[in-house]
């Protein structure tokens, strides 16, 4: 299948008469469609494990001093949960950006594990975040398991099917190398994984790099050197990214108060929140309260 073939598909899933600039809608549990007909500004979100495949338009996506742009018929596998910055960089009335996003399930991964007999094998760093040409194989995959929405008879039996093979061939896929040092539970990028769901958790608490180093059986040292590695950052900084994208939520949907928002998530200095805030949206949080009314 071509990828304007499934551009056809997804787009039918919108309301033609829904002239929104930026609209979603979820046909299957774990997957997303995007579309929007403008493009957009540095907007700051936490990534869970996904692969996004553009049909339309082109995107750009930034994890620490990384940044990877992408467009129609390449997409971004993203193995570990990851604070973000992305924007929308193409997109029009007429040929609106359009994505497609789907939940990576690392325990369907691991169930593959002893299926595989062989895997492919690159010397290449593994990394959290990468962008590459999709495969005839996945776009078809996706697009059966997209199709299967208007089948509701058969979702039951053959959507794990789909989603078993969508995965596989994720693992087989020239940028899933990261994903595939996720199959196994004592690798590094498992370990890491484990040790950023315990963050993510408990990112309003004091953290202790020295135990949660312990908890996953490494030694500080590597456990500092491999969070970089997979995360482009350190474990504070993804705290306190955490921190201020929960920050933002409150402000901007719970209309909590500075003070409020930044004791809510775990600082306790409203002045220092208000100056990492700054610094990391380019506007103090007090002008959250006054741009965006209810």
């Amino acid at each position: 299948m071509e990828i304007s073939e499934l551009a056809e598909l997804a787009t039918q899933f919108f309301d033609k008469n829904d002239f929104r600039e930026h609209a979603v809608v979820s046909p299957l549990p774990g997957l997303t469609l995007l579309k929007s007909t403008k493009k957009t500004e540095l907007d700051a979100s936490v990534y869970d494990p996904v692969i996004c495949l553009i049909l339309q338009g082109e995107k750009e996506t930034i994890a620490g001093d990384k940044s990877v742009k992408f467009g129609a018929g390449e997409s971004l596998i993203v193995s570990h949960s990851l604070p973000v910055l992305s924007r929308i960089t193409k997109a029009t009335p007429s040929t609106p950006y359009l994505a497609m996003i789907l939940t990576i399930d690392l325990g369907i991964l691991r169930g593959l594990y002893h299926d595989l007999e062989e895997m492919p094998r690159d010397f290449r760093r593994a990394k959290v975040m990468t962008a590459e040409k999709t495969g005839e194989e996945i776009i078809t995959a996706l697009a059966r398991y997209l199709a299967l929405s208007r089948q509701r008879t058969e979702i039951k039996v053959m959507a794990p099917l789909l989603l078993k093979e969508i995965h596989f061939r994720l693992l087989m896929a020239p940028h899933g190398t990261m994903l595939r040092k996720l199959m196994g539970r004592e690798t590094y990028a498992s370990q890491i994984a484990t040790a950023i769901n315990h963050l993510r958790a408990n990112f309003k608490k004091p953290l202790s790099v020295t135990e949660m180093a312990k908890t996953i059986g490494m030694s500080e040292s590597a456990f500092f050197e491999h969070f970089k590695k997979v995360t482009e950052t350190t474990p504070l900084q993804y705290q306190k990214e955490m921190r201020l994208i929960e920050a933002r939520r409150l402000l901007r949907q719970e209309r909590l108060t500075v003070s409020s928002a930044a004791f809510e998530v775990g600082y306790e200095s409203p002045t220092q929140f208000s100056r990492e805030y700054s610094r990391k949206f380019g506007c103090p949080p007090r002008d959250e309260l006054k741009y965006h009314q209810p």
